[in-house]
This record gives C-alpha cells, sequence and structure tokens, in this order.
C-alpha cells in the first residue's frame, strides 16, 4: 500500500513539475505501488449558437487529441524522471468536460488462487463471451465490484488513511 506521504510527496512533485500552461486546476493524483496516473483537466471548447450532443463530442474528443499530440514529448520527459524519482510507471489522462480519455496505463499482473466455485464463476463469463480468458473475467468482477462498492470503497481508503496517519505519529519501534 502507497503511504499518504508518498502520495503527498508524489502529488506535490508534479503540481511543481507541470508546465502551468497545460491545466488551471491541480492535476488529480492516482497512486498505488506500480503506477500513477495523472489526469490533466482541460478547457471544455467553445461553440457557438446551439450545437448537438454529437457536435459537443467530437469537438471534445478533437480538444483531446490535440492535447495529447502537442503534449506526448513533454509528458514523456516528465514520466521519465517521475519512474526514475518513485520507482513507479506514469500514465496520463485527460479530463476535458464530461469525458476523461485515459492514453496509457499498466496492466499488472495478479496472482490469485482459487477454488473450483470462483473458477466456475470465470469460466461461465467467458462462455458467456463476456471475457476472452480467465485473466479477462476477473477483471471484469473486479470492476464491477468498484463500481457497485464505490462509496463503501472511499470509506474503506479514508478509513486507511486514517490507520496510516495514526501509525505515522507513533514510536519508532525499529
Amino acid at each position: 500500500m502507497t503511504s499518504a506521504s508518498d502520495t503527498t510527496s508524489i502529488t506535490s512533485w508534479f503540481a511543481g513539475r507541470l508546465p502551468a500552461e497545460w491545466t488551471a486546476t491541480p492535476p488529480s493524483i492516482e497512486v498505488d505501488r506500480d503506477e500513477i496516473t495523472v489526469t490533466i483537466t482541460i478547457d471544455t471548447p467553445t461553440m457557438s449558437g446551439d450545437p448537438s450532443d454529437i457536435d459537443v463530442s467530437a469537438v471534445t474528443i478533437g480538444r483531446i487529441a490535440g492535447f495529447r499530440d502537442d503534449t506526448r514529448e513533454r509528458r514523456m520527459a516528465i514520466a521519465r524522471e517521475a519512474e526514475h524519482r518513485f520507482e513507479r510507471k506514469v500514465s496520463w489522462a485527460v479530463a476535458c468536460g464530461d469525458r476523461t480519455e485515459l492514453f496509457t496505463n499498466v496492466a499488472a499482473p495478479v496472482m490469485t488462487r482459487l477454488r473450483q466455485p470462483e473458477r466456475r464463476v470465470l469460466d461461465t463469463l467467458i462462455e458467456a463471451n463476456i471475457a476472452r480468458s480467465r485473466a479477462d473475467a476477473l477483471a471484469w468482477c473486479v470492476r464491477l465490484v468498484g463500481k457497485n462498492a464505490d462509496e463503501w470503497l472511499s470509506e474503506l481508503r479514508a478509513a486507511l488513511g486514517n490507520v496510516e496517519q495514526v501509525r505515522s505519529t507513533g514510536p519508532d519501534v525499529s
């Protein structure tokens, strides 16, 4: 698990390192033990008249693609620095309006042992063409739990943050 001080240090570094012209608001930084995901919010393009939802979607997609192309070299240089400094891969995303697009991300392997009833769940998802493999089926299950238990998981993460804070103020046992 990543400590709160690690996350604060990483977030602070990116706040100081990212070019000011990229965003008017601080980036959103998600950190785990394998990856740092930096989500930059860019301005929503304005359109004259009364544009349709399709037009708004197209201009937003265009704005995101333009930002991705225009910033690629600088983002990769910043990512190399951060990967060296924090020993984690860096992924990038852009939020524009109600759309967020992830450019890169890590698919980290996770080893698990499942008994037959759990494997049957995964195999059923494969047979139903919901997933191509047990790994895909397991990822689908994790996304489903994350989506349906988001509020509970947020509370759990906050509680873990409190535990980390209390632990950091305790006596040094080393």
